[in-house]
């Protein structure tokens, strides 16, 4: 299905500032912790908790929700999500206890991967097949921004104003988005309607296991590493804080071009894309770890690796997506709830690797998810891949 709208400038970005929205309401959040455990008298891990139930319900739920909301109009969906969203901020910044706080985070956690499974889908459906990826890409923009500058820019915020502030700022964003939607998004029906057996078959098929392992594996490799990020460049690199919050802002930015860029190459050619992908991120950890303790260096590296690091997602979200296109929805909401199952394992094994052998061999915690993905890859095109060019070669044999 081609959806036909009248700007498709608006249209993807439109979806993509929801995208972003969505994303500072999960991550956002890490920036003012502090501030919260001081405003509920509570421990910061205590207030942590606000991020982890997050993650830990997009990662069980993301799926079952998706399916249930499958049939429905998705721009409907997408403003419903939107609006679930504006609200519980609002609530969240007037939130009278913690408990009452965790309610407000939690409800909403619910519809998170809703979001990116339709939006996804519906950029991708919004252009021509060859296109979809760059499409996508765009949307992928959102998320981007929300991981990496959601942070600074919501502790900025809370810093400068009140810890209210910090949460009518999503609140906000998510308000803008819902409204660009309204204004600029179609009517987008869901033409064939899949029963929820049909799309849940997608299950048996061994190779989509294969790229949801190669999936969770490589946003395992990314979060073991980037999670500690700032704890790298103060303890080995030796960055003062004001200087590791500009290196984050760097670190975005390259990663804005870096996946445009390889949404690009996955239109080319997303085999040959998925295959060098775990190289290019191999490369960038030993330059790392060799040449960490060097501030100059280690800025042009930030430089790479942001570029590099954003690659990862939506590498990973094309080739899962790529082996159940009959389920677009379900198998993006898969890519969620792996993706965070990814950076919940990542962000255990990185935190292990460093008190058994030290910050500074961080990045060996990163190459070995990568070479496990690269496994994984491998085992595919050897074994699925060609038993299924062999099926096809024997079809149109005489």
């Amino acid at each position: 299905m081609i959806v036909l709208y009248s700007n498709k400038t608006f249209f993807t970005y439109a979806i993509a500032l929801g995208v972003f929205g969505i994303t500072n309401t999960e991550f956002g959040i890490v920036g003012i912790l502090p501030k919260i455990a001081e405003h509920f008298q509570i421990s910061v891990s205590q207030a942590g908790m606000l991020v982890s139930m997050f993650a830990l319900i997009i990662a069980i739920f993301g799926p079952f929700m998706t399916l249930l909301l499958s049939r429905f109009n998705r721009k409907r969906v997408l403003v419903s999500v939107l609006l679930v969203f504006t609200i519980a901020n609002i609530f969240s910044a007037f939130a009278p206890s913690y408990e009452a706080l965790m309610i407000f985070r939690l409800l909403p956690a619910f519809l998170h991967p809703v979001y990116f499974s339709v939006a996804f889908a519906a950029a991708a459906s919004s252009v021509p097949k060859e296109q979809s990826a760059i499409a996508v890409g765009k949307v992928f923009t959102g998320l981007t921004i929300g991981m990496v500058l959601g942070v600074p820019i919501t502790a900025f915020i809370g810093d400068q104003f009140s810890l209210e502030t910090a949460f009518l700022f999503s609140a906000v964003i998510n308000a803008i988005a819902l409204l660009g939607i309204v204004v600029f998004i179609p009517t987008l029906p869901v033409e064939t309607k899949l029963s929820f057996g049909k799309q849940l078959t997608v299950l048996r098929k061994p190779q989509l296991w294969l790229t949801i392992a190669t999936a969770c594996l490589f946003l395992a490799s990314l979060y073991s590493v980037y999670s500690y990020f700032a704890e790298y460049l103060q303890v080995v690199t030796g960055m003062s804080g004001k200087v590791v919050s500009i290196m984050l802002i760097l670190f975005g930015a390259s990663g804005i071009v870096g996946n445009i860029r390889a949404a690009t190459y996955l239109s080319r050619n997303m085999l040959k894309t998925t295959i060098v992908y775990p190289f290019a991120l191999g490369i960038i950890y030993i330059l790392v770890y060799y040449m960490g303790s060097y501030a100059i260096p280690m800025i042009i590296i930030i430089l790479l690796w942001g570029a590099v690091f954003t690659s990862g997602l939506i590498v990973s979200q094309t080739w899962l997506t790529s082996e159940a296109s009959e389920a677009p929805e379900f198998a993006n909401s898969l890519f969620v709830s792996f993706a965070n199952l990814g950076v919940t394992i990542g962000t255990t094994s990185g935190g292990w690797f460093i008190s058994q052998i030290g910050i500074h061999s961080i990045t060996w915690s990163g190459i070995l998810f990568l070479l496990l993905a690269l496994g994984c890859i491998v085992i595919k095109i050897k074994v699925f891949d060609s038993k299924k060019r062999l099926q096809m070669s024997s079809e149109v044999r005489p």
